[in-house]
């Protein structure tokens, strides 16, 4: 913020931005409160912002009633995975589409982006067939293959040729003079300076996989190979009611790591559409 800002403009804009923040703070209020209230109180007009009672029970119950814990970890290894096998496809297609002169570079790059505009489920049903061929239905293999070869990876490519292309040209010109050859230059230079743009790649691949919901409801069958998006839908009792509570508590858990994510890496994150030129 501006030196020159006079304190009242100081307190008048962090007021505005207080105001702001209040419909993306109050979700997450809700659902972490909701979470231990009882049912009765959850729908309660007025919004109650304090709990009147608690109920932890809540959250031991999201442990018995599904193998969470399992499920959990389904998200978890799936998400990393994903995340890192997005980063090493896109920063190296990026590269080569910024830095790595071929015939119709170009024509080839835009032809990439094209997978941004087709919806997932347009190819859900040839994929499906395709996996149940391979006999890949029921297993983790969909949720992994799918989104690394998928419109994720093409825009962290999209992300990361953004900001190679602002590399100056002179940084290659030395590394050559040096003797190191394309693949040096890639890993000892230009991956390293790259950072920012793969935290963001990080973040919006890892918060993809994380959220991912269609896939596992038409590739998963099993409570034991769920992923946490999925494993929401199961929290209900014998009417085939929501049990809302729980699921808030459920839900509550499962943002936990994108918030971890978000916190730890959000400079980067910054720096990385900075670099790139996207804004939010």
């Amino acid at each position: 913020m501006r030196a020159d800002i006079s304190p009242r403009a100081k307190v008048a804009l962090y007021g505005v931005m207080c105001v702001l923040l209040i419909p993306f703070v109050f979700p997450t209020w809700w659902m972490v409160t909701s979470s231990i209230k009882p049912i009765s109180d959850i729908f309660a007009f007025p919004p109650q912002l304090v709990p009147q009672s608690y109920d932890w029970t809540t959250y031991s119950k999201v442990f018995e009633l599904q193998p969470f814990v399992r499920q959990y970890w389904n998200s978890a290894y799936i998400a990393a995975v994903v995340t890192i096998g997005t980063m090493i496809i896109s920063s190296m297609a990026g590269y080569a589409f910024a830095r790595i002169r071929f015939p119709y570079a170009n024509a080839i790059f835009m032809i990439v982006l094209l997978g941004l505009l087709i919806p997932s489920e347009v190819t859900i049903v040839p994929l499906f067939q395709m996996f149940l061929k391979a006999g890949m239905v029921n297993t983790h293999w969909p949720l992994i293959l799918v989104p690394i070869f998928g419109a994720p990876s093409v825009f962290a490519t999209f992300v990361m040729r953004q900001f190679f292309v602002t590399l100056p040209a002179e940084l290659e010109e030395a590394a050559r003079v040096d003797g190191l050859g394309r693949f040096k230059i890639f890993t000892r230079i230009a991956l390293p300076l790259a950072k920012p743009a793969l935290a963001s790649v990080a973040i919006f691949t890892f918060l993809h996989s994380w959220n991912l919901f269609l896939e596992p409801i038409v590739f998963l069958s099993s409570a034991e190979m769920f992923t946490l998006p999925q494993a929401l839908t199961q929290y209900t009792d014998a009417y085939g009611g929501p049990m809302w509570n729980i699921q808030l508590a459920a839900a509550t858990l499962t943002a936990l790591p994108v918030l971890i994510v978000f916190i730890i890496a959000q400079k980067q994150f910054v720096e990385g559409l900075a670099h790139t030129g996207l804004k939010g």
